[in-house]
């Protein structure tokens, strides 16, 4: 399935990249010319694999929008002259990342493939090794010179995800990501099945990147006896435009006055409030329970199966593009990157 192409590997930081100085025992980062010492398999492909390194390194606890604007202007600069991009990146952020990328590559045609590890890639047992391997033959993968993965996504542990359904969930084994909603794309064995079906498909369209993200949300987290000055604190922060407000299973909330009148104050002053369930599998159903049926008459946004990573990320890219709050609240319902299931 591998043709002639060419690969570019983005290292922006993380674990896969770190290797043992023999001297010290510390982790420092790799130098790619001396990657091929580590995976000599590479000179197998038949493939260009080129490298990109960010300066500086970036751990993924300090990830933020101004880095995701760097990393898609890199893939723009760099789309025409290669056939699939493989990402470095750590994994604690990575679904965060993977997320905003899908927002702001419109009319993605080739594939972005983001990897990391939980041990060094210099280290023995380390899963960087398999991770990126697999990595570059998925994205390398062609089938009649159409790529066979044109979306982003993340390969962890033979298993490849849609790159916004994904929330890292296991900080000890190498399996560290689930899709709790959405099948996988591709699982690897001694064969790589890829699950067609659920693949985006090319529209053959040009590349849009998109470089204005809005920071200015945030997260509630709802939570058994939360009191009203935290509600207060987070649905008052200066400059807010958009709240996540993350509920219990399908969605339910509080029916205390004083919380439906603080949500009510909220939507009043023109501020998106966008129902996302806490659970890693499920979907909000507002009106399923009488905890959550009086939501919608609040002006609450349902947000169907999207994970907390992709609502932020979409939000942010919403509001960065400028629409009315009419036609970020319409955007939120439906799915531009396949990140929810209406």
């Amino acid at each position: 399935m591998i043709g002639q192409t060419n690969i570019l590997v983005i290292y922006t930081g993380g674990t896969i990249g770190m290797v043992q100085d023999p001297k010290t025992m510390t982790l420092r980062p790799l130098t790619f010319d001396i990657l091929y010492k580590y995976l000599p398999v590479l000179e197998n492909f038949n493939c260009t694999i080129d490298f990109f390194t960010f300066e500086p390194l970036l751990d993924s606890s300090n990830m933020n929008p101004d880095f995701w604007i760097h990393l898609g202007s890199v893939i723009e600069e760099k789309y025409e002259d290669y056939d699939g991009f493989v990402v470095l990146h750590g994994s604690d952020t990575m679904a965060y990342t993977a997320s905003a990328l899908s927002y702001m590559l419109e009319n993605l045609n080739k594939p972005v493939i983001f990897t990391g590890s939980q041990l060094p890639i210099g280290m023995v047992r380390t899963d960087g090794r398999e991770n990126f391997i697999n990595s570059i033959e998925i994205a390398s993968a062609k089938e009649i010179d159409t790529p066979v993965v044109p979306e982003v996504a993340i390969l962890f542990e033979n298993k490849l995800y849609r790159g916004n359904r994904t929330s890292k969930l296991n900080a000890e084994h190498f399996g560290a990501f689930v899709s709790g909603n959405y099948p996988l794309l591709a699982e690897v064995g001694v064969h790589i099945k890829y699950h067609r079906n659920s693949i985006l498909k090319p529209n053959f369209k040009k590349l849009r990147v998109h470089k204005e993200l809005d920071p200015n949300i945030a997260i509630l987290k709802l939570f058994p006896g939360i009191s009203p000055a935290s509600v207060e604190a987070i649905l008052n922060t200066n400059g807010l435009k958009a709240v996540i407000l993350e509920t219990f299973g399908a969605g339910n909330a509080p029916t205390a006055e004083w919380f439906l009148n603080n949500l009510k104050k909220t939507t009043d002053r023109g501020i998106i409030v966008f129902n996302v369930t806490q659970c890693k599998g499920g979907s909000v159903d507002m009106g399923k329970y009488e905890t959550s049926a009086g939501l919608g008459k609040l002006g609450v946004i349902g947000g169907f199966d999207i994970t907390t990573e992709s609502a932020v990320t979409k939000l942010m890219y919403l509001l960065g593009c400028g629409y009315s709050m009419e036609s970020v609240k319409q955007l939120l319902q439906t799915s531009l990157r396949g990140e929810m299931t209406v």
